[in-house]
Parts: structure tokens; sequence; C-alpha cells
């Protein structure tokens, strides 16, 4: 078990390559930093991952490290790591059958993690508890199914092999992104469904699996008939029904507020104020370091607390884990994910 630093600063950004520059050793040990996520510009093999985040771990060893590796168009490793079957397609084979639907969201879910625990990373950003609709740009087959309780089942099954392979889950885009069009990198999406149909639904997968997620990301989206604010800047959708109604006492991280939707509520700095203010324990600033540079000074100069949850989303990865490729577990969870490939 991690020995838990009592707390970590509030911002989370990223670097430029696949190895650290000056700037970025600069950046990383500012007070306000306490996560780095990385992409696929940051990835060239296996064995420079391992030596990137082991530069990163003698840098800041207590640093949360994150990526998205869902799966699908979604995974920012590729060579030299499993092929992920995108969750639509765990879904699919849940639909034909439902046990071994279930035994291939565990089987996937454990190979993701423990992949990304050998090489030192904390976490992926999983799992997409959002609703699938074809119509949807950014989310479509990045999600299990159109059922409200498929998608339950097949996100139990699937966080339950993430936790056994050492990894906390995250699920995302609270209250559920999946039945808009536009797409949030884009624009500011605005779901007009009524309170009903969007509690009923959506919201229902995020308040059945509550208690079984650590950390919670909201959408960069605005949902008119309960509140006009983009859900990740809404007190009503973080603070009254996420921690109110529903007890969580996870990790809200905000959406990476650099994308287009985040852009209606100011500048950075006025982004990340909101996003605080409105209950996310941490913000994450991408792909624009002047942006994340002006964000950790605004946090530093108006003296904000670390955060003791925030520490708690660093990995316990299970004992085989540091031998990883050689054990049996591994052999037959990638038999499972090899499976699903489509090429």
């Amino acid at each position: 078990m991690n020995n838990h630093p009592i707390s970590l600063g509030l911002l989370m950004l990223d670097i430029e390559g696949t190895e650290l520059t000056e700037a970025d050793s600069d950046l990383l040990q500012r007070e306000s930093v306490g996560g780095l996520i990385l992409f696929s510009r940051n990835y060239q093999s296996p064995t420079q991952l391992q030596e990137l985040v082991a530069a990163i771990r003698e840098l800041r060893n207590d640093i949360l490290i994150a990526v998205d590796q869902e799966g699908g168009r979604v995974q920012r490793f590729r060579q030299g790591f499993l092929e992920l079957p995108a969750l639509k397609r765990i879904g699919d084979c849940h639909a034909a059958d439902e046990a071994q639907g279930l035994e291939t969201a565990r089987h996937c879910a454990w190979a993701m993690a423990a992949e990304i625990l050998h090489y030192g990373i904390d976490m992926s950003f999983a799992p997409v508890l959002d609703l699938q609709n074809i119509h949807s740009r950014v989310i479509g087959d990045r999600a299990f199914s159109t059922d409200p309780d498929s998608v339950i089942s097949l996100a139990t099954a699937y966080i339950d092999g993430m936790h056994q392979a050492g990894m906390k889950a995250t699920g995302k885009h609270f209250p559920g992104h999946g039945t808009v069009e536009a797409d949030s990198h884009e624009e500011l999406p605005c779901d007009e469904r009524t309170a009903d149909e969007l509690l009923q639904n959506d919201y229902r997968v995020f308040a059945e699996l509550v208690e079984k997620l650590q950390g919670i990301m909201p959408a960069h989206v605005s949902y008119s008939s309960l509140d006009a604010k983009p859900a990740g800047f809404s007190s009503f959708w973080i603070e009254q029904q996420l921690r109110g109604e529903l007890k969580f006492n996870g990790v809200v991280f905000s959406d990476d507020l650099s994308m287009v939707a985040a852009h209606s509520a100011g500048k950075a700095v006025d982004r990340a104020a909101l996003a605080l203010e409105a209950g996310c324990d941490m913000v994450l600033v991408c792909n624009d370091r002047k942006a994340a540079l002006s964000v950790a000074d605004w946090i530093e100069q108006r003296g904000l607390a670390k955060s003791e949850r925030i520490a708690r989303m660093r990995a316990e990865p299970a004992a085989e884990i540091a031998n990883l490729y050689g054990e049996e577990k591994w052999e037959r969870a990638k038999a499972t994910v090899n499976s699903l490939r489509t090429t």
C-alpha cells in the first residue's frame, strides 16, 4: 500500500513531449500542481514511458499521474499496449450473452488498469458512464449501451475489474453527456430534455454507481431544465445533487478547462475559479501552457489549500502487477481483449 501524502495541489496539467524539459520540471514542482495527465504525444514506446514516469516520480513522488486509456478511439498508449475495445463492443457482447458480457467487462477493465499501473501511472479516467447515442459526436461508441440498466450492470463489473488491479475508478461525464449531439471540445452543448427524462435515465446511472466510484468528472454540458450553468461550473449539480443528494465523498475532477465548451466562463483563471467554487476538487488545464501557468499563479496567490481527497486517488496496485506479463491472469485477460479486436 502507498504511503499517501496528506494532500495534493488542485491543478492537473500536461507536459510537452516524451521526456521532461526544464520548463516541465519547474512546473511540476509548483505547490499548486497535484496532478499530471499524459497524452499520445508523451508516448513513444514502453521503455520510454517507463523512463518518463521514473523521471517524474524522482521529481515528485507524490504526484497523481493520469491518462485517458478507455479503449477504442480514446487510447493514448497504443504500440506495445493491448488494443483495448471501445466500451460499446463490450456492451454488444453483453447484449448477446449477459454473463459473458459481464465477465468480458471485468477482464477488459483489469487488463487496462493492470497495464497502466505496471508503468507507474495511477489512473485512467474511466469508466465512461454516459448513455450511448449514435447522434453524439463526442461519446458514441465510448459508451456501453443506450439502456441505463445495462450500463449500470456493465459498469459495476468494469469497476470491479479496475479495483481488483488496484486502480481507483472515475465515472464520467456527470450527469450524462451521451444524448447531446454537440462536441464539447468544439462548442458548449445544451441538453434540453425535461428534468424527469434526464434524472430517470442518465443521472440514474451515476446515482446507482456512486458508492463504487472514487472520482467523478462533470460534463461541459448545460442542462437547461435544471440549471443554465454547465455541470462542471454548477453548484446545483456538484454540491446539491452529487455531494448532497447522492452523498458522494470522492474527488470531483473538472473536465479539461481548455475545451471550447468551458470558454463561456471567461479566461482560464475565471474558469478555474468557477469550477472550484462549484465544488470541483481538482481542475484540469491541458494543451495550453500559458493558461496552466496563469491558473498555477492564481491558486498560489490565493493560498488555496491542498486537497486530501486528491491524494486518495493514488493507485494501490495488486501484487501481480509488478510481474504483469508473466502472470496467467494477464494471459487470460489479454485473450479476452484480443477477442474483441476489430482489426
